[in-house]
């Protein structure tokens, strides 16, 4: 919130409501409207009392957050103040079984945010060993990946793979847990969550649809809880913050920044928010304000892991 610099009678997203408590506390500083946005159809019925209580402020909207600059037209706004993203999965996602995102709850092996698209147990099923490994080597930055995904593939030819805690244990029968250490099942339930959402190449669409919403003066808020997507807003904010002269092969394209830097450098939790709330120990918040200059038409390159197509996965067996 602080970040954001709500302004009393101000228009604001919450990219991934969850459960509720961004668009709640916009609401409590005085936010005029806010829309709230998730794929998560279950995240959207559970907000319908915050709704109730907002008396006509909040709107929520079932939705990719990648979709931001479409919704906003939807809604007759031109410009909002404001941009919130917390990354990744959230906490009543994790804590229900039958969702399929935690090792710690045996459920069915889903993980889908939305209800569409592939599951977990579909890329498991029908993912060659080799695009299993680049998967968790790359999504999931596992260095066993390589012996995770080949005894996947061997536990497969027994049986389908189709609930969480039989996928925790063929990973952990690998790599066997160590005191102290994360559970050996980490890195590949992340990885295949990743994969499964589509939630880089979210990213990657969401932040220059940030750029065409917000007004100038506007502010946009990231918190990222791995490392390639803090890296994937951090290279596009650091682009965004510098201008881009004239050449003389593109003598008309000089560049203004659109974006100026809150935050040089990430905001961690300290220790006693670590001791509240544990979740937040890998979180990196950043912050931009949008300048007055002209959105961008063409995008960076952002560093998006080389791997293939969720569909193209699907197709291979």
């Amino acid at each position: 919130m602080q970040y954001l610099n709500l302004r009393p009678g101000g228009v604001y997203i919450d990219g991934t409501f969850g459960a509720g408590g961004y668009a709640r506390a916009m609401l409590e500083a005085g936010a005029a409207r806010v829309i709230g946005i998730d794929r998560d159809r279950e995240a959207i019925a559970r907000g319908a009392a915050l709704v109730e209580q907002s008396a006509g402020r909040l709107t929520l909207v079932e939705a990719r957050f990648s979709e931001i600059a479409a919704i906003a037209q939807r809604f007759g706004l031109r410009t909002v103040d404001g941009i919130v993203l917390d990354l990744g999965v959230s906490s009543p996602q994790l804590d229900m079984a039958e969702r399929g995102f935690s090792f710690r709850h045996d459920g069915p092996l889903d993980m889908r945010m939305g209800r569409d698209g592939p599951t977990a147990a579909d890329v498991v099923a029908q993912a060659s060993e080799r695009d299993l490994a680049d998967i968790i080597a790359r999504l999931g930055e596992e260095r066993q990946a390589r012996a995770v995904a080949r005894a996947i593939v061997a536990a497969r030819r027994k049986g389908p793979i189709t609930t969480t805690a039989a996928l925790a244990n063929i990973v952990t029968a690998v790599l066997h847990p160590r005191p102290g250490r994360i559970h050996p099942a980490t890195r590949t339930f992340q990885a295949l969550r990743i994969f499964v959402n589509e939630e880089l190449q979210e990213l990657a669409a969401a932040l220059p649809a940030a750029e065409r919403v917000l007004c100038s003066g506007g502010r946009l808020v990231v918190i990222a809880f791995h490392s390639l997507e803090d890296r994937i807003v951090k290279t596009f904010l650091a682009a965004r913050s510098r201008g881009e002269g004239a050449s003389r092969h593109r003598p008309t394209l000089a560049l203004a920044p659109t974006f100026r830097l809150l935050t040089k450098r990430p905001v961690v939790p300290d220790t006693d928010e670590i001791m509240q709330n544990p979740r937040a120990r890998s979180a990196k918040l950043r912050a931009a304000e949008r300048t007055d200059a002209p959105p961008r038409e063409a995008t960076a390159p952002l560093p998006l892991p080389r791997l293939p197509a969720l569909a193209d996965v699907i197709k291979t067996r």
